[in-house]
């Protein structure tokens, strides 16, 4: 049904639908059957419905969530060989160990390079006893008198909030998948503002790093860096016109890219079934 929408609302750049269906295709197996992308989908497809003229938000969202549960084929970290290789002249052993077993050795070559399947349910159970306790503080009624406490119900949800991020961290890095959660606030800003490569491949890597959001000052020190590095030879006028420019169009961008995730992501689960109507 999504493609089929946005088929016919993108007649104009032929290439996008071809591009979203090989993100498609890329998609995990078990992410593709999961209620996790039902739940995307049918929010983009509403989406879409209402604003048309936002198609390439939704469709650019979409792709986003695919690429970050994309399928990655893990190679092996070293091939077995496939002749006999020469025999290697005996070297005394530097301490004296007994032999390993053969059960020892089979489990040591078959192990995960990952973790073990007892962390993972482990760190996944914890998050959902977070979860709860989470739920459990914004179903609770906040006084006046508690609004000046250190452990108030607002404080605590936070600090549960950030554990629950540094477990959701570890969680991928044991199943050796990507952190990405397809946000608005993930998605990287290009930036092609000026006719030097080099002037606009500099402000693109200052304005995707984490918690940036620069001044007029910053994107001139960035564009006076980038004249002296590659030798550019561009005169003081013009770096500060440029670093105006590039300074309007960038804090536009970031502050739109700010209010859609802000737009998408706010609320609370008290809320998910309230329908206006």
């Amino acid at each position: 049904q999504f493609l089929e929408l946005c088929t016919h609302l993108t007649e104009e750049h032929p290439e996008v639908i071809p591009f979203l269906s090989g993100r498609h295709q890329k998609a995990s197996p078990d992410f593709l059957a999961s209620a996790e992308l039902r739940n995307v989908l049918s929010r983009c497809l509403s989406r879409v419905r209402t604003r048309r003229n936002k198609v390439y938000v939704y469709i650019n969202e979409l792709c986003t969530v695919l690429k970050a549960h994309s399928f990655r084929r893990k190679l092996p970290l070293a091939s077995a060989p496939s002749g006999p290789s020469p025999p290697s002249p005996p070297q005394p052993p530097a301490s004296p160990q007994p032999p390993a077993s053969p059960s020892a050795a089979s489990a040591a070559s078959s192990r995960p390079p990952g973790g073990s399947k007892r962390q993972i349910r482990y760190l996944e159970n914890l998050l959902r006893v977070y979860m709860g306790e989470i739920r459990r503080l914004q179903e609770r009624e906040l006084d006046l008198a508690e609004l000046d406490s250190e452990d108030s119900t607002y404080l605590q949800e936070s600090r549960l909030k950030r554990k629950m991020m540094r477990i959701f961290e570890r969680l991928c890095q044991l199943k050796q998948c990507s952190s990405l959660t397809g946000r608005v606030i993930e998605q990287r800003i290009q930036y092609r503002g000026t006719r030097y490569p080099e002037v606009n491949r500099r402000i693109e890597r200052f304005i995707n790093r984490p918690e940036a959001f620069p001044d007029y000052t910053d994107i001139l020190k960035v564009i006076q860096k980038a004249s002296a590095r590659h030798s550019l030879g561009l005169a003081r006028r013009q770096m500060e016109n440029m670093a105006q420019d590039a300074f309007r169009e960038v804090g536009n961008r970031l502050q739109e890219r700010r209010h859609l995730d802000l737009v998408y992501n706010f609320g609370s689960h008290l809320t998910d079934q309230y329908r206006p109507g």
